[in-house]
């Protein structure tokens, strides 16, 4: 069964293709015979009650400065289609949500994942607090005052913005640092949301784990571990990839929250599990795919696609 598929993403020509697990879905689908269409999200468009975008057809292959060619552009309305993957990366800022809202438009007709709504409602550190027992102390705050008072309470803490991503602008504030009060007066002059101060985990030293969910079932996990120089495990900033199997204890955490991404339509997720910690439940564009792949492990890009045909194959 053909599917008529499109690529909700970011410029195609800037991915790096080694670790891009968008790019993985992409090849996957290519393989089972279904058609690629890619746009980016600022070419996205409601006008009287339809959805369009504009874009181009597109054939991928996996090779290294050679790993797409493009149609000339073209514009569709987005109803045609069969399956939307909504893959853009933060940040979760009204832009995004704004894609969100579009494209629950074309719901329940055409499939798009994750589910567009519950994108929007799930913001990956806001979600995380439906379980505060699994969290380590947290708190989301825009005050001084608080941030002054969490860090006497847990002496070495984390502080970084609410709706970022990728690494970007988290630091690490020990006891005693005199820095405290000018970083929460920049936050506070750059984010007008509040922000998230979270314990500083010794732990993320043995690594980040980093957990793919497919339709609520753990699917794979690779570690992260941070450069001896950093405290951010983020492979994009030096962070290295190492196989690994899943803890009693992470199991547990994907039985808790499984069910409730199942039921909110987030069928591919990637959560962050420090020690015996959950940090955060990521529903944009998890990452992963590849990395889990290489090092052995399962084939989620094929899983993702194997949930999408079975749904698809019953009529809406």
């Amino acid at each position: 069964m053909a599917l008529k598929t499109a690529f909700q993403m970011d410029p195609i020509d800037r991915i790096d293709i080694r670790g891009d697990s968008t790019f993985a879905m992409m090849l996957e689908a290519q393989a089972r015979g279904h058609s690629l269409f890619y746009y980016t999200p600022d070419r996205l468009v409601y006008g009287d009650g339809h959805v369009y975008a504009t874009g181009c057809e597109v054939e991928v292959r996996d090779v290294e400065g050679d790993h797409c060619t493009l149609s000339e552009e073209k514009r569709v309305n987005l109803r045609d289609f069969d399956v939307i993957m909504l893959r853009q990366d933060p940040p979760f800022d009204m832009a995004y949500i704004t894609t969100t809202f579009i494209l629950e438009q074309l719901v329940p007709d055409v499939l798009v994942v994750n589910d567009p709504a519950n994108v929007r409602n799930a913001p990956e550190k806001m979600l995380t607090m439906t379980y505060p027992e699994l969290m380590p102390p947290t708190a989301i705050v825009r005050d001084l005052d608080s941030v002054r008072r969490f860090r006497a309470e847990h002496e070495d803490i984390i502080l970084k913005p609410l709706y970022g991503n990728g690494g970007a602008a988290v630091f690490r504030l020990a006891a005693g640092d005199t820095n405290l009060g000018a970083l929460v007066e920049l936050f506070q002059g750059v984010f007008r949301e509040p922000f998230l101060v979270q314990k500083y985990l010794p732990q993320v030293r043995a690594g980040d784990k980093r957990i793919l969910l497919v339709d609520g079932e753990p699917a794979g996990a690779i570690n992260r571990v941070p450069a001896d120089d950093e405290t951010r495990s983020n492979m994009h900033i030096g962070g290295r990839a190492e196989p690994t199997e899943m803890t009693e204890r992470e199991h547990e955490i994907c039985a808790i929250i499984g069910p409730e991404l199942k039921r909110r339509g987030l069928v591919l997720a990637g959560i962050d599990v420090i020690g015996p910690y959950l940090t955060e439940i990521n529903v944009t564009s998890p990452t992963g795919i590849r990395e889990v792949k290489r090092f052995g492990g399962a084939d989620i890009a094929a899983l993702v696609w194997d949930w999408v045909e079975e749904r698809r194959a019953v009529p809406v």
